[in-house]
């Protein structure tokens, strides 16, 4: 099970999640979230993270295309997340610049599976809590009703979000078993600041879960 903590904004936690062994760390370039990176920070991640195993994902939410392809040029982005209602013709135009795509669905119930077929130029699939209108888009600290994706077989791997903590860990790899998952308020000490005590503490209970 691979892992990507999301809402990254420093070196020290980007150092902390490389000597976990977490695969990806997640720059939110959202202003609403409270988990939003600048570019100066994004950059001095990424510069650090070329010394290191651990690979960066961009964060996008119903972004203009033309910013997000800024971000992919400047920053050297070789991964992508789009969080919002981007479709498969905004993808389209995203794949030129030969990146790879994590694509989020939205799950409150079995029948919203049905938009995975709306977007298979995604690379990967996130399947996060469904928000009320009031809500973020992700980051809410909340967990749909997983029994749903359950036993799902797909031709492309998928990450499990939202509500994710130390908790839930076994139940998540004795039977949901995706492929990868997806952290972040789970990781933090207060709303958007992680704390990389709870972060060791995760990573050594998943691995011996």
């Amino acid at each position: 099970m691979i892992v990507k903590i999301c809402g990254i904004k420093t070196v020290e936690t980007l150092k902390c999640c490389e000597n976990n062994n977490v695969n990806f760390f997640g720059m939110i370039f959202y202003n609403e979230s409270p988990r939003n990176i600048t570019f100066d920070d994004a950059l001095l991640l990424q510069i650090k993270a070329r010394e290191l195993s651990i690979k960066g994902v961009g964060v996008f939410v119903n972004e203009k295309i033309n910013i997000i392809n800024e971000y992919i040029s400047e920053l050297d982005l070789k991964y992508i997340q789009l969080h919002g209602e981007e479709d498969n013709s905004f993808m389209k135009q995203l794949k030129k610049n030969k990146i790879k795509i994590i694509k989020k669905i939205s799950i409150s119930e079995k029948k919203d599976l049905s938009d995975i077929k709306n977007y298979n130029l995604a690379d990967y699939f996130l399947f996060d809590y469904k928000p009320n209108d009031y809500e973020l888009p992700g980051g809410n600290a909340k967990s749909f009703d997983w029994t749903i994706i359950q036993n799902l077989k797909l031709d492309k791997p998928w990450f499990l979000s939202g509500g994710i903590k130390l908790g839930n860990i076994e139940e998540i790899k004795s039977k949901i078993k995706p492929f990868g998952i997806d952290l972040s308020s789970g990781v933090e000490k207060e709303l958007g600041i992680k704390d990389n005590g709870i972060i060791n503490n995760f990573m050594e209970k998943l691995q011996y879960a």
